[in-house]
């Protein structure tokens, strides 16, 4: 199971997320308690090794923001929350070449009114994003009153679970990688697994003892659960 452990904010967590077996690294650029600039991105990067992906999280419509950070900090992928833009993916892929790994941001709000309406406008936006080839992961995070990424929510991973798994049929082996974020902790995050069935998983606030600093047991003990964790 690939791990991404977001939302660092110094040299030394950075370092012991990689030295723990993360797979990649979040930095926030988007506004929030645990935002870095470029210039603290790239010192947390120097230090990490070749092979992890170094993620920057945005949330802009603006894609030479994003081509800056990219530049400055030594990002090897984005990861865009907001609403789909084809556009801005294409001037990324363009500009910034296509090794740049693009992960587009999918958030699942609920309807309590109407279930089914809330269900459809997810799986015809998921089913856009899949068909961009330019998008080499979808990320899937909760959505809270408009807003998303960062929430520490969790969502319906059962009923979430079938509309991505009736979308991955619908584009076969063309389909995107599915990344799982939102709530995640070491105590549910085998659950939330065996229910999607991503190809990784995603965490910030479930791994923190106080926001923008890892507590090393519950990084550790994450880490643990998401890798020895079973699809159903």
């Amino acid at each position: 199971m690939w791990t991404k452990i977001c939302a660092n904010t110094n040299v030394d967590d950075a370092s012991m997320a990689t030295e723990m077996g993360a797979d990649a690294v979040g930095f926030v650029f988007a506004p929030s308690k645990r935002q870095v600039t470029p210039e603290e991105a790239s010192e947390m990067i120097s230090g990490l090794p070749p092979g992890v992906e170094k993620v920057g999280v945005f949330a802009t419509e603006d894609p030479n923001q994003v081509q800056g950070c990219v530049d400055v900090a030594g990002l090897t992928a984005v990861q865009l929350h907001g609403a789909y833009r084809a556009s801005i993916v294409q001037h990324l892929v363009e500009e910034c070449g296509e090794d740049l790994k693009i992960i587009q941001t999918m958030a699942y709000e609920l309807d309590p009114v109407n279930r089914e309406d809330s269900d459809a406008r997810f799986e015809a936006a998921l089913r856009l994003v899949f068909g961009d080839p330019r998008v080499w992961a979808v990320l899937l995070d909760a959505s809270k009153g408009g807003a998303s990424g960062g929430l520490g929510v969790s969502f319906d991973w059962e009923r979430v679970g079938k509309i991505v798994e009736r979308t991955r049929r619908a584009f076969g082996a063309d389909a995107p990688r599915v990344i799982l974020a939102g709530g995640l902790r070491a105590e549910n995050v085998a659950q939330a697994i065996a229910a999607i069935d991503p190809w990784g998983v995603d965490v910030a606030s479930g791994v923190e003892a106080e926001p923008g600093k890892k507590d090393p047991k519950r990084l550790r003990a994450f880490l643990d659960a998401a890798k020895g964790a079973v699809a159903s």
